[in-house]
């Protein structure tokens, strides 16, 4: 048994570096294609960011990784170490690739189909009937209401296909309305219900700031000098991108400590779930050297595929990723950072029009995020059936 917390752990760690392999793009790919700051720069300022970004907040996201998905009977420290083995696994192939995904994504369909292979579908703390049927009623209504907003909206601009704004809308709606709702306590959601919808939720939030933003500064700096205009958001996008950081840290390095003291929970070691400083530390550190050690193939993606950026872009991307991540770590809702940062860059692209995003490529990148849950769930169930055999 202690062998097995052991090497647990050091996978719990080798997630976090990989983490920080993959999502080393998040924070950096804007600096890098402004040309801002240098790729060595740039990695040496996201480790040192995702380092203290922890240390800031509090650690309700660790929580939800080390007891909101996996039922409390169920938590072994076996389905804790294949849930992460298969995460590693889908993070290293895909960061090899050049593929930006979640890896907490990874880890959350790791950790479910562990857990089922473990005890079935009762091994996992699914939402009530009655949360998923609250949630589609809210998700309804604000969509309709969304939609013949922006419908109205456009009708009253007397534009001609104003019925196009009505799919815009209802996306809008349902992104601005549902997190309200959580955040007044109308809807209280969490665990798996809150990280599921949050995969569509948290690109769309991130667009949408990243997007209005853009918006605000073009319309302040319409008529300013170009030069003078690009050195000031040169500058202000190397605040930005450490803002970012702190943020990508602060969500993304709790992971591998939720997993860490689940494991030290089963083991008998912790009597309750609280995350130890030293779980802390290490699992910034793990993150720190992952996004130290780059990550190019997935950086050149994220930086030069979706769309090209200017220093303003990239500043209004990295604070509209930003302030999306702040919102959503605050409700312990692990989240991807990839998402965020991937719907901000889309945002700030629209705002030159909708040819000036490469679409093929964002398509490309969602098809990995729809996939990624789904194929590491059924992986590690399948890897879960094998340990029990040769248990057996």
């Amino acid at each position: 048994m202690e062998i097995i917390l052991v090497l647990g752990i050091i996978l719990a760690l080798l997630f976090n570096f990989a983490n920080g392999l993959n999502d080393a793009a998040n924070s950096i790919a804007t600096v890098v294609a402004t040309r801002v700051m240098t790729p060595l720069q740039a990695v040496l300022m996201a480790a040192c960011f995702n380092l203290i970004g922890p240390l800031l907040f509090t650690t309700a996201v660790a929580k939800t990784i080390g007891k909101g998905i996996v039922t409390p009977s169920f938590m072994t420290i076996e389905v804790f170490f294949i849930g992460l083995l298969v995460a590693v696994v889908w993070v290293f192939l895909t960061t090899f690739t050049g593929l930006p995904i979640s890896a907490t994504h990874a880890l959350v369909g790791g950790l479910i189909g562990a857990a089922i292979g473990a005890g079935g579908l009762d091994a996992c703390s699914w939402p009530s009937l009655s949360s998923v049927g609250t949630l589609f009623f809210y998700i309804t209504a604000s969509a309709i209401a969304g939609a013949f907003i922006f419908a109205y909206v456009a009708r009253f601009m007397k534009e001609v296909n104003w019925k196009e704004y009505l799919g815009l809308g209802a996306l809008f709606g349902c992104s601005l309305m549902i997190p309200f709702l959580m955040i007044t306590g109308i809807l209280p959601i969490s665990g798996i219900l809150a990280i599921v919808i949050f995969i569509a939720f948290s690109p769309i939030l991130g667009l949408i700031a990243a997007y209005i933003l853009s918006l605000v500064v073009i319309g302040l700096f319409k008529n300013s000098n170009p030069k003078k205009m690009n050195s000031l958001f040169n500058r202000l996008q190397v605040v930005s991108a450490a803002f970012y950081s702190i943020n990508h840290g602060s969500n993304d390095a709790q992971n591998a400590m939720g997993a860490i003291t689940g494991m030290l929970l089963a083991a008998g070691v912790l009597h309750e779930f609280a995350v130890p400083v030293w779980v802390i530390l290490i699992s910034c550190v793990a993150i720190a050297l992952g996004t130290f050690s780059g990550g190019w193939h997935v950086v050149r993606t994220m930086a030069k595929k979706i769309t090209n950026i200017r220093p303003y872009q990239g500043f209004c991307a990295e604070t509209g990723g930003g302030i999306a991540l702040t919102f959503i770590t605050s409700f312990g809702i692990p989240v991807s950072t990839t998402h965020a940062i991937s719907g901000a860059i889309m945002g700030v692209g629209a705002t030159k029009g909708y040819a000036a995003v490469q679409w093929t490529v964002v398509r490309r990148i969602v098809t990995a995020w729809i996939l990624t849950i789904p194929v590491t769930a059924v992986c590690a169930f399948a890897f879960y059936l094998i340990y029990k055999i040769f248990l057996i």
